[in-house]
């Protein structure tokens, strides 16, 4: 078996219920607990909706989409060792990748806070990305930030 998944390996998801998107049917997935895929659908649903009234959408898919794009990570790092020394190497991430930090930053996020359901505390993290703000919106932040620290050891890439 390969180490990477290559393409022949990927499942193909198939879109949620009620918008009929695979984005959707992804953070449900990512989101779901034990198993219980009706619960997190359940909490999902009614995060989308709280996010769309919250900053007065028509289209809950629309604020969604807003938000995973913001949080989308372009670069990340990887440490690798050369000579001796460990150096945190920036790589550029491609497409479902990008999709996947975004839907683990979103969800950590939403579980660090406390204090209310996680259907509340999913949707004030999806308005914060969709402002550009919040836990997952300075994740990003924090490794780009560190993508470009390190851009003097890019060159060790290609070894």
């Amino acid at each position: 078996m390969p180490r990477k998944v290559t393409k022949k390996l990927q499942r193909t998801i198939k879109p949620d219920r009620k918008y009929q998107s695979v984005l959707v049917q992804r953070l449900i997935n990512k989101s779901m607990l034990n198993g219980k895929k009706q619960v997190a659908e359940r909490a999902v649903y009614s995060a989308l909706e709280q996010a769309a009234k919250t900053l007065k959408s028509e289209e809950p898919l629309e604020v969604f989409e807003a938000c995973i794009k913001n949080i989308s990570p372009a670069f990340e790092v990887k440490s690798r060792r050369v000579g001796g020394a460990n150096y945190q190497i920036p790589f550029p991430i491609q497409g479902h990748r990008q999709q996947h930090f975004a839907f683990m930053w979103l969800v950590q996020a939403a579980r660090s806070k406390s204090g209310m359901p996680y259907s509340k505390r999913l949707a004030t993290e999806i308005v914060d990305a969709a402002n550009e703000t919040g836990i997952a919106f300075k994740k990003k932040e924090d490794t780009h930030k560190m993508a470009e620290a390190n851009r003097a050891f890019a060159h060790f890439a290609r070894c």
